[in-house]
């Protein structure tokens, strides 16, 4: 499942394709008659057809200002960890006369280390108002506020000399990341032909690496990792956030919060125009009037609604796992302390922050490609990279995908605020934890995050389908049965009806044709 999804490399060649015939001015009768992708298993699909140059920009623009920004903030206060820990003790000296004792600052450092995935978690609560309310690309553009203010914040802390504004900042900096990973995959998601849905889904995941991996390449001591250059560092994140606010609105909203929310479907078909790079999108814009009649039926739902409707049971369920499984698989212990974790398997200090490097280009390769011995600590450092993999490989992108997936428009933004508020608190728990855990299991703390990897692979293994290439109807289909309810679409010359059971055990909900 998780390796059908990720054929980024055949969207990243659609895409090229696009451009390359739409800058040598072929016409739409030439592309009819050849030019589009085949794909695996010989499945003949839209490809090029389906994705046009403003959906590969728009991805691009949207994941670059908005995902980059949650890897590099994952990973920008590990390499200058000391220098900064020196500074709060510098700074509290100057202020009580004494320094911060060894305990004290240790939980300092870890509050200020998970202030963000708690700023992640209210970011998450604020998801499902802001998208109904500004849109998915609104919300995206609001939410560069989000990254601006505490790019200053953090850059004027030394100056200013204020730890305090390092933790604010940790605190609404996380709020853009709480936000941004959940938007971001809800708006490409919604945008795009649902044979590359899964491989434009982990676009995000692949931004989200990158900028792990330029925090780690800026954290060089020979680069920003150093006493002078850590404010600058993390006021560097305000760049990704400037260009999307200035690039991002000339790209189309998403097509179906457009028409099923706005109830404007000139505006819906003139974006899935510019989208799909065609003028014949009657079939997507049909697909998207049957899910309105939908909607109408069912209603915008809540969090708490959600909770309540049977036939959304196992869809919450897969998606708390999922999020529980992704986090507290211990991968963001390594990002958050991945220098104190090599120095405590025996790695040379001299070679830490190359070794760690390692690991983040590990980490963009496989993502991209998803589809008393003297060696003794580099073995240990090899296995973290070997788990980075796995990481990478699966449990990192495929969460965002799949829940964009399991749920239709009207539960889609309750349901990611669900997932994200899973996603942060337990990115949260790990931040606090793990030097505490660290200290106490040592080299066997990892032990707590296999068994938690065991247990969610087990439960993906029996419980989640596959979804590749089903519309979002389909895979609401999929679940019917486990949770003991009927999907069942009547076709009729020109009208259609779903049934399901929600809250009451008998939901009707009249539709259009499919």
């Amino acid at each position: 499942m998780f390796l059908k999804q990720t054929g980024l490399l055949h969207v990243l060649l659609c895409l090229t394709l696009c451009t390359q015939t739409k800058d040598q001015g072929f016409n739409d009768n030439q592309a009819d008659e050849g030019f589009y992708l085949t794909l695996e298993h010989g499945e003949a699909d839209m490809g090029c057809r389906s994705a046009g140059l403003v959906l590969a920009l728009a991805t691009l623009v949207s994941a670059f200002g908005s995902s980059f920004q949650y890897g590099y903030n994952v990973a920008a206060i590990n390499s200058p960890s000391q220098f900064m820990q020196s500074f709060y003790n510098a700074t509290y000296f100057e202020r009580y006369d004494s320094y911060i004792d060894d305990s004290y600052l240790t939980l300092l450092w870890s509050i200020s280390v998970s202030m963000y995935p708690l700023g992640g978690f209210f970011g998450s609560l604020m998801v499902a108002p802001l998208v109904n309310k500004l849109g998915r690309k609104g919300t995206l553009l609001f939410n560069n506020i989000f990254s601006i203010v505490p790019a200053i914040l953090m850059g004027a802390s030394e100056a200013a000399k204020s730890f305090e504004m390092v933790i604010v900042a940790r605190v609404i900096i996380g709020v853009c990341a709480g936000l941004s990973s959940n938007v971001v995959p809800m708006y490409l998601g919604e945008m795009s032909p649902k044979n590359l849905r899964g491989a434009i889904g982990v676009v995000p995941q692949l931004f989200i690496t990158i900028g792990i991996l330029v925090a780690q390449i800026l954290g060089l001591r020979s680069i920003l990792g150093n006493a002078e250059g850590w404010p600058i560092m993390l006021a560097l994140t305000g760049i990704p956030a400037v260009i999307e606010l200035l690039v991002l609105p000339f790209f189309p909203e998403s097509p179906r919060y457009t028409l099923i929310q706005k109830g404007d479907t000139d505006k819906a078909r003139r974006d899935l125009q510019k989208l799909r790079n065609r003028e014949d999108v009657d079939e997507e814009i049909e697909e998207m009037h049957v899910e309105d009649q939908s909607e109408k039926a069912e209603g915008r739902l809540s969090v708490l609604t959600l909770f309540s409707f049977r036939s959304l049971r196992w869809q919450l369920i897969s998606v708390f796992i999922m999020n529980m499984g992704q986090q507290l698989s211990g991968v963001n212990a390594i990002y958050y302390y991945a220098d104190s974790i090599y120095l405590s398997a025996g790695v040379e200090e001299s070679n830490v922050q190359y070794v760690t490097i390692a690991t983040g280009s590990i980490n963009v390769i496989m993502t991209l490609i998803a589809e008393t011995a003297t060696w003794i600590p580099y073995l240990s450092a090899a296995c973290l990279i070997i788990y980075v993999i796995g990481h990478a490989i699966g449990p990192s992108p495929i969460p965002y995908v799949v829940t964009t997936e399991m749920f239709r428009q009207s539960s889609r933004p309750a349901a990611f605020m669900v997932a994200g508020s899973v996603h942060w608190l337990s990115n949260f728990t790990v931040g606090l934890i793990f030097p505490f855990l660290e200290k106490g299991l040592g080299p066997f703390s990892f032990i707590v995050f296999a068994a938690i990897c065991l247990a969610t692979l087990l439960y993906i293994l029996m419980i989640v389908p596959e979804t590749k290439n089903k519309t979002f109807l389909e895979v609401s289909q999929l679940f019917a049965t486990r949770n003991k309810t009927r999907i069942i679409v009547e076709m009729e010359s020109t009208s259609a009806k779903v049934t399901s059971d929600g809250p009451d055990g008998n939901n009707v909900l009249p539709m259009t044709t499919l």
